[in-house]
Formats: structure tokens, C-alpha cells, sequence
């Protein structure tokens, strides 16, 4: 990444869902994560890869100085 010494990490935590208690670190505390876990397929292809996908949201109303950013597990989204 361009500029990464300039960068301003944060840690997060991901609360809920299959990635309960995951760590990360990210720039500019967006509102979404994706996270992908692979998936088993029955017939072995190098053509196809299979990952089910998981969204995360940031409470959009937790200020910066309100304690460790963490993200929530949106069941709902597709």
C-alpha cells in the first residue's frame, strides 16, 4: 500500500458469527467487513473455488474514544 508509514491502523475485533473473537487491523474505520471461509467441494477441479461469505458492521454511533472498535456479525445479509 502506497503511503503505509502515513497509515492509520486500528485494531478491531469481529463479535459474533463464525469469525467470533477474530482480531484485525484496518484503515479508516470502514462500515463493512467481508469475511470468507473456503469451502469443500465434492469434485476435485482446480476451475472452482467455493468460499462462504460473512458480513461484519461497525456501529456507525461508536466514537473514536469509546474503547476497542468492534465489528458485529449481520446474520441477515447475504
Amino acid at each position: 500500500m502506497l503511503g503505509e508509514d502515513s497509515v492509520s491502523w486500528e485494531s478491531a475485533v469481529l463479535i459474533g458469527g463464525p469469525a467470533e473473537g477474530v482480531r484485525v487491523r484496518v484503515v479508516g474505520r470502514p462500515p463493512v467487513l467481508q469475511v470468507t471461509f473456503p469451502c469443500e467441494l465434492e469434485a476435485d477441479t482446480d476451475a472452482v473455488k467455493v468460499k462462504a461469505l460473512y458480513v461484519y458492521r461497525r456501529d456507525a454511533r461508536q466514537a473514536a474514544d469509546e474503547g476497542e472498535l468492534t465489528y458485529g456479525f449481520d446474520g441477515a445479509s447475504p
